[in-house]
């Protein structure tokens, strides 16, 4: 005869052991749980877009910059010696611009200050005068490489045996430019396309779970039994984007007073960041080209949202838009940095790249055309993924009462 205590015991370890396997099995062999496994390579993989983005741009804007030596001929030789020597102390993501050496002119100095005055000018600093008191000129991002080339012109009287008594001593003055350079249409598209991704990733979310909210309290379907559905998905879009402009109006308001409390110097290299368009243009470009991509990704996610009944499910669908967007923003970042190259072109046309590669456009070329015909662009797959969202609530939800998606339902009958 058994002892009873056993007995319970054995049984409520059996059941405890029960419970065990199901809460095991149902979290494991799940399509969530492999995701989750994949998350270190996830978080990683935005590390490497994010930091390969980001070296692609500093290499870019460093290519276009130029240091300008406004030197006797005879002593150009000496100086490019000593500049090729210099140049192997620093690693090779730290080496500064290109030397660009000058024969003066008549005026030596105001060749030195036209290396800063023309539209796109992409000088980081200039040296003119007697190496021995040369006087150097350099921009608000410029001090580093103003003071290499006091280094230089140092080093290049060294090299020619001048002896002590005519070791150079510079004079560092720094000016502000009249436009912005190059590179400062460069670094205007970098956080151009930053400030984008970030906005429409952070808001556009929001759609995701209000509209999966909704949909399990059965408040679209009563929704579309009034309206279409297409302007249920429309509408609601709106209505979030309406919350978002207030959000984004907010901080932009708090941000653009941040500039009273920089320290001089870096308002100084601030102020030489600027759009190619202008900045009142290049404004209404960057509202428009935020409203078309949080219209794209808004409409995604209110599709996901429609299709989702549980939590689960809506992690499931919405982490793989979320990783298409990180290597979305890595393109264009690269876009970004080379706006002549096919990457470029491919970005721009892509309608989920479109907005980013464009917006970067807007800060890098003063042409008003292209971006007539990519908003209208962009602004039709808009209304593509909304008509494909509601369709695919209707087939695959209404009709059939389920939260499975009908694929065939949705290229027709």
């Amino acid at each position: 005869m058994s002892n009873p205590p056993i007995g319970n015991f054995r049984r409520l370890v059996r059941q405890t052991l029960t419970i065990a396997r199901r809460d095991f099995v149902a979290t494991v062999f799940t399509p969530t749980f492999l995701l989750f496994l994949f998350t270190p390579v996830i978080m990683l993989s935005f590390g490497l877009i994010g930091g390969v983005g980001a070296s692609s741009m500093a290499s870019g804007s460093i290519e276009k910059e130029r240091m300008v030596a406004i030197v006797a001929v005879a002593q150009q030789p000496a100086m490019r010696a000593a500049d090729e020597r210099l140049r192997r102390l620093f690693a090779k993501d730290d080496r500064p611009p290109l030397l660009v050496l000058q024969a003066p002119g008549g005026n030596p100095a105001a060749e030195a200050h036209h290396a800063f005055a023309a539209d796109g000018a992409d000088a980081s600093a200039a040296l003119y005068g007697d190496l021995a008191h040369p006087t150097i000129l350099y921009g608000g991002q410029g001090g580093r490489d103003a003071t290499y080339l006091a280094e230089l012109a140092e080093t290049t009287l060294r090299a020619g045996g001048q002896g002590n008594d005519r070791l150079s001593t510079a004079t560092l003055t720094p000016i502000s430019r009249t436009a912005p350079s190059a590179t400062g249409h460069n670094q205007a598209a970098f956080f151009t396309v930053f400030g984008i991704f970030f906005l429409t990733l952070l808001l556009a979310g929001q759609a995701v779970g209000t509209m999966a909210e909704e949909r399990n309290n059965k408040v679209v379907e009563i929704l579309a039994a009034a309206v279409p559905l297409e302007a249920v998905f429309l509408g609601k879009l709106l209505g979030m984007f309406g919350s978002a402009l207030l959000f984004v109006a907010f901080w932009g308001t708090l941000v653009s007073q941040a500039g009273a409390l920089m320290p001089a110097n870096m308002a100084h290299a601030l102020g030489e960041i600027g759009p190619a368009t202008g900045l009142p243009l290049f404004a209404l470009l960057f509202v428009a080209y935020f409203t078309m991509s949080y219209m794209l990704l808004g409409a995604v996610f209110l599709g996901i949202g429609a299709q989702a009944t549980t939590p689960r499910e809506l992690q499931m669908l919405s982490l793989p838009i979320t990783v298409l967007q990180m290597v979305i923003f890595g393109i264009a970042i690269r876009a970004a940095s080379r706006p002549d190259s096919w990457i470029a072109v491919a970005a721009e046309i892509f309608p989920f790249s479109s907005p980013y590669a464009m917006a970067a456009r807007a800060a890098n070329s003063p042409a008003i055309w292209p971006h007539v015909a990519a908003l209208a662009w962009q602004l039709l797959w808009v209304a593509i993924c909304i008509a494909v969202g509601a369709r695919a609530f209707r087939r695959g939800v209404l009709q059939s009462g389920s939260a499975r998606i009908n694929w065939k339902g949705l290229v027709g009958r």
